[in-house]
């Protein structure tokens, strides 16, 4: 948006975008720090720096248990639960 801060913030305030540029038109592509995008269906996506990485990748959890020591506790036939059924029943 090109104007005065009124002008600036009124627009801002009264329309959706991926990004905005007051009285400029690149800055905002050319700092790989900010997310760069659209929103609904003309958007592309957040991408740049940290997000490009976050938006192209698929995050997975993983957990990794130890086999030295395990409990007994995880497996069927749980025993010894009887106190815990009584507390949540």
């Amino acid at each position: 948006v090109f104007g005065d801060k009124k002008t600036s913030r009124f627009v801002l305030n009264n329309t959706s975008s991926g990004g905005a540029c007051i009285n400029d038109t690149i800055m905002h592509v050319a700092n790989k720090y900010l997310p760069f995008g659209g929103v609904g269906e003309s958007g592309m996506g957040r991408y740049h720096g940290r997000y490009s990485f976050l938006t192209f990748s698929h995050q997975k959890a993983v957990v990794s248990s130890t086999r030295w020591f395990d409990l007994a506790g995880k497996y069927p036939p749980y025993k010894g639960f009887k106190w815990l059924e009584r507390l949540l029943g």
